[in-house]
């Protein structure tokens, strides 16, 4: 049924003209990492801390979650399981790993649908962001990438983490001195998901010519990724607490510089140092640590040169 829906949307598509099919490319756009990670990190850096601490923190669990559901369930992509399917453009380069479940739908709700679950936003905004991670899902789907099954447990296990991260985010504003424990916890995790990534089996499956259709273990790649982003979260969050202690209640102006300065070392960092790390380091460590450094920038290096460089409270 999962394959009929793809086909009868491949021929809505053929015949609908690009302005559609454009519009969820866009959507599907704001659903990749590297744009998910720009929208936390200006709100990290400049709208709201704790609004930001709270979407990473999701997030980091999310990928996390992803990439071992992903590796355990093996399912092929939709044009691996039928030669029909056809994906829009592109599409297939931001298609990474295995298809169950869905990545760009767990990222959007993790950002857009964490945005939703807070109840101090106003119900109107709650809405449209809720309708976002629905777009978002469904552009998975419209351009051939993903099948209904992928994106909805996507959505499903995406809300669901961040759901589970305001409440441990609360518990931990009660209980300060428990962060550690919780970092502990989290850091454990994914070691135990990276092992588990390294060292399970992964289906083998040839095709007429002998040749391997799928090669689990370049699949999991996304896992190993996953499981960089994490750790650097919750290692970065706890040195951030402990030896910063940066505050987004500052002029209007310093948080505008914050953010174009933050984001040129951004790209700094994952363009050109990521790019030689995984030079250097080929391989699954070598893309775990390139997100490792990412990260860790956002959450403890950059606010960390901020609170060194910008005038103290006293001074502005």
């Amino acid at each position: 049924m999962d394959i009929s829906i793809l086909l009868a949307l491949q021929d809505f598509r053929n015949g609908a003209g690009r302005i559609l099919t454009d519009f969820f490319v866009k959507m599907t756009f704001l659903g990749e990492r590297n744009t998910v990670m720009v929208i936390m990190a200006i709100l990290y850096w400049s709208v709201s801390k704790d609004l930001g601490t709270y979407l990473m923190m999701g997030w980091s669990g999310n990928r996390l979650l992803n990439g071992a559901l992903k590796i355990t369930a093996c399912v092929y992509r939709p044009w691996i399981r039928d030669v029909r399917i056809i994906p829009y453009g592109d599409s297939i380069s931001t298609a990474t790993g295995y298809s169950f479940p869905s990545g760009h739908t767990m990222n959007g709700a993790s950002v857009f649908g964490g945005g939703a679950l807070r109840k101090e936003f106003p119900a109107v905004l709650r809405a449209v962001l809720a309708v976002m991670v629905a777009l978002i899902a469904f552009s998975r789907i419209f351009l051939g990438v993903h099948t209904p099954q992928d994106v909805l447990v996507g959505a499903c296990a995406g809300l669901l983490v961040m759901w589970l991260t305001g409440r441990v985010m609360q518990w931990i504003a009660s209980h300060p001195d428990k962060d550690k424990m919780v970092a502990f916890i989290g850091v454990g995790l994914g070691i135990a998901v990276s092992l588990y990534a390294a060292f399970k089996s992964y289906p083998a499956e040839y095709n007429a010519e002998g040749k391997l259709i799928v090669d689990g273990s370049k699949m999991a790649s996304d896992t190993f990724k996953g499981v960089g982003y994490c750790v650097a979260f919750l290692i970065g969050w706890i040195l951030e607490r402990r030896l910063v202690r940066f505050s987004t209640d500052v002029p209007t102006v310093r948080k505008l510089s914050r953010a174009v300065i933050g984001l040129l070392g951004y790209y700094v960092v994952s363009l050109i140092l990521g790019s030689l790390v995984k030079k250097w380091l080929p391989g699954p460590a070598g893309s775990a640590l390139s997100c490792f450094l990412q990260m860790f920038y956002v959450v403890f290096l950059f606010p960390l040169c901020a609170k060194r460089l910008e005038p103290s409270s006293a001074d502005s």
